[in-house]
């Protein structure tokens, strides 16, 4: 029987932690996606990263899933994917989620605490 930790685990195995410089550069770029995976009553009281797309975590196989009708055209397979959450984990997990989808550039950046207080910007 599988755990919490044994399930992030896994995810951290295979989603890589990418720097939150490095992340906040890619944003002023336009270099990425960046999807906030939380909900939307915790988004309402944080904000979340500008621009970002906010699909939670529980959505994630059918948002990105073209064969669904709910599919986002602006995920590809290909696409440089950034996921954000409140502490890491639901990012991490939402990322294993997309590659066992077959998407092939997916990081976690974390926090979305840790984004702002970098100076990463955010939508209220």
């Amino acid at each position: 029987m599988k755990t919490a930790k044994d399930y992030l685990d896994e995810a951290n195995a295979v989603v890589k932690k990418i720097d939150i410089n490095e992340a906040i550069e890619k944003h002023k770029v336009k270099s990425a996606i960046f999807i906030d995976v939380r909900d939307s009553a915790d988004i309402a009281k944080t904000g979340s990263i500008t621009d970002s797309l906010k699909i939670q975590r529980g959505l994630i196989e059918f948002v990105a899933d073209e064969a669904t009708g709910l599919y986002n055209e602006a995920l590809k397979k290909d696409s440089e994917i950034i996921l954000v959450c409140g502490a890491g984990g639901q990012a991490a997990l939402t990322g294993k989620t997309l590659v066992d989808m077959g998407y092939t550039n997916v990081s976690n950046v974390g926090a979305i605490g840790n984004w702002e207080e970098n100076g990463g910007p955010m939508s209220k």
